[in-house]
């Protein structure tokens, strides 16, 4: 029995060597796909000028691949509830407050405290768009991704109304990254709706299970999988691109995982 079922209106997608939807369909096409290219991250020109000095580059991420999915869903950003997930926020904004708190001058920086706490590029998307509903941040390791698209798809089941997810993950900065490894920046956006309508690209149905995860042909991109945690998400933005009517598990909290059915609708 389906545990969960929402149809996918928009996409986003940011990572090593691609800065669209469409920059991803050319890697998957190509095999192409290079997890140490760098990650084109685009400056957030919905932000204030003053809060656009101050976002990171987590923060900008987040925001980047959340607007890409919103566009091509054409859904209001004022009531459009949200769920961020990462696995560690803003590394380099925790590398700059660890190198504070170590030196003689322990004075932290108000902008590195504020950015600091793992709702932040929530708050800086409600300050770009006037975004006023429900937002939930939340980190569950290599599973956010998956623990992402679950809470979405509960909220979006309870309250029948859209929800856009963020999924994003930047690296942490020497000497962080000894302990915490992630293999590049990447963000994954989804707009989610209880019901078709004619922007949905796909049926997405979810139960749980506990099966091996599925693993992607392209050399790079299964590299980007397994080395970045929002790069959980890549099998299913593949089949997106790919108009594909398939079968998917995805990364949960151990043992568990996500069992995945996409039916397109295009």
């Amino acid at each position: 029995m389906t545990l969960l079922q929402c149809h996918i209106e928009g996409v986003g997608a940011i990572g090593p060597g691609f800065a669209s939807l469409e920059e991803f369909r050319k890697l998957v096409e190509t095999g192409r796909a290079d997890p140490s290219a760098p990650t084109p991250v685009p400056p957030p020109a919905c932000l204030p000028a003053a809060e656009r000095r101050r976002a990171g580059t987590s923060i900008k991420l987040a925001l980047a691949a959340g607007l890409q999915a919103l566009e091509v869903s054409g859904r209001d950003p004022t009531a459009l509830s949200t769920v961020f997930a990462s696995s560690g926020g803003d590394g380099d904004n925790c590398h700059n407050l660890c190198e504070s708190l170590a030196s003689d001058d322990r004075q932290i920086s108000p902008t590195r405290f504020h950015n600091s706490v793992h709702n932040a590029p929530s708050g800086y998307w409600g300050i770009a768009l006037g975004a006023t509903a429900t937002s939930t941040s939340l980190c569950a390791f290599d599973a956010s991704f998956g623990a992402g698209l679950l809470e979405s798809m509960a909220q979006l089941v309870h309250d029948r109304q859209p929800c856009l997810l963020i999924a994003y993950d930047v690296p942490y900065p020497d000497p962080l990254d000894r302990v915490r490894d992630i293999g590049g920046a990447m963000g994954v956006a989804l707009a989610l709706a209880p019901e078709p309508t004619a922007r949905s690209l796909a049926r997405l149905t979810l139960n749980l299970g506990e099966g091996p995860c599925s693993e992607l042909p392209e050399a790079g991109l299964e590299a980007m999988r397994r080395g970045i945690p929002a790069g959980r998400g890549l099998p299913l933005l593949r089949a997106l691109v790919l108009s594909e009517s398939c079968r998917l598990v995805i990364d949960y909290l151990d043992p568990l995982r996500l069992e995945l059915e996409l039916t397109p609708c295009r």
